[in-house]
């Protein structure tokens, strides 16, 4: 009896293999089929993680770890699948583009933080003269032990805003005439207040005075932070009226 049958490898030869094709990017394991369908312990030396696998996750990993580890999952299933015979240059690409992705990702989550923009410098504190005014009030009582021919007015010294501001020096233009203040300079004023202070000039020499005051000022030396000024108060008209007035008291209406 006859027949033909398949065809038995002979000497020097070898069965031809005809299962499906190998993949070529299957990461190469020396074991046999049987140790690999064996149980492998987790924790021993020949269960070595694949140089591409994922990293064990961490709850303490920075979000730039996390991006690399995603990257790289996505490399390493890039280099173990050809779907539908992908050509390699079209992998390669992919990979490179991962590789590329991932660098990227890296430096920008490691850059070097920018400082923050210096805040925009203070404004620079007003002058004195221009958040300090005098003004008058009324006539106010002599001290006592004033020589004869003095008299008195009460003012009033504010300071609206900024820094505070010191009267250092008080003085009137008139070269017959003596000025005093109570208290006396120098002497701060905050912003936001003010200042009740008392002036008493004694007349020296009546041919020296005006008969009739008519814009009658103070110099007044105010000093802060920023600067040192003399600024020129004028008082207005009722200041100037009870000036004339105690001139003329002053002086007795003498000739002159």
């Amino acid at each position: 009896m006859s027949g033909i049958g398949p065809v038995e490898p002979g000497e020097g030869t070898r069965a031809r293999h005809t299962g499906p094709p190998e993949d070529p990017y299957a990461p190469y394991d020396s074991a046999t089929p049987d140790d690999q369908c064996a149980p492998q312990d987790p924790h021993s030396a020949h269960h070595a993680r694949h140089p591409l696998a994922p990293a064990p996750p961490s709850r303490h990993r920075s979000p730039a770890a996390r991006l690399h580890a995603r990257l790289r999952a996505r490399l390493r299933g890039l280099l173990r699948t050809r779907p539908g015979g992908r050509p390699r240059r079209t992998l390669l690409t992919a990979a490179v583009l991962a590789a590329l992705l991932t660098c990227g990702g890296l430096l920008y989550a490691t850059r070097e933080q920018q400082p923050p923009y210096p805040a925009p410098p203070l404004p620079a504190p007003p002058y004195p003269s221009q958040v300090v005014d005098v003004s008058y009030l009324d006539p106010a009582a002599t001290p006592p032990g004033a020589p004869r021919g003095s008299f008195s007015f009460a003012l009033l010294v504010s300071v609206e805003s900024g820094p505070p501001v010191t009267v250092t020096a008080l003085d009137q233009p008139y070269a017959g005439l003596s000025l005093t203040s109570a208290p006396r300079p120098p002497f701060r004023t905050a912003a936001g207040t003010a200042r009740k202070i008392v002036i008493t000039m004694h007349v020296m020499e009546c041919g020296k005075v005006p008969e009739n005051a008519g814009l009658p000022f103070l110099d007044v030396t105010l000093r802060n932070i920023r600067a040192m000024e003399i600024q020129s108060f004028i008082l207005g008209s009722r200041y100037a009226h009870a000036l004339s007035e105690a001139l003329q008291v002053a002086c007795g209406n003498v000739s002159r």
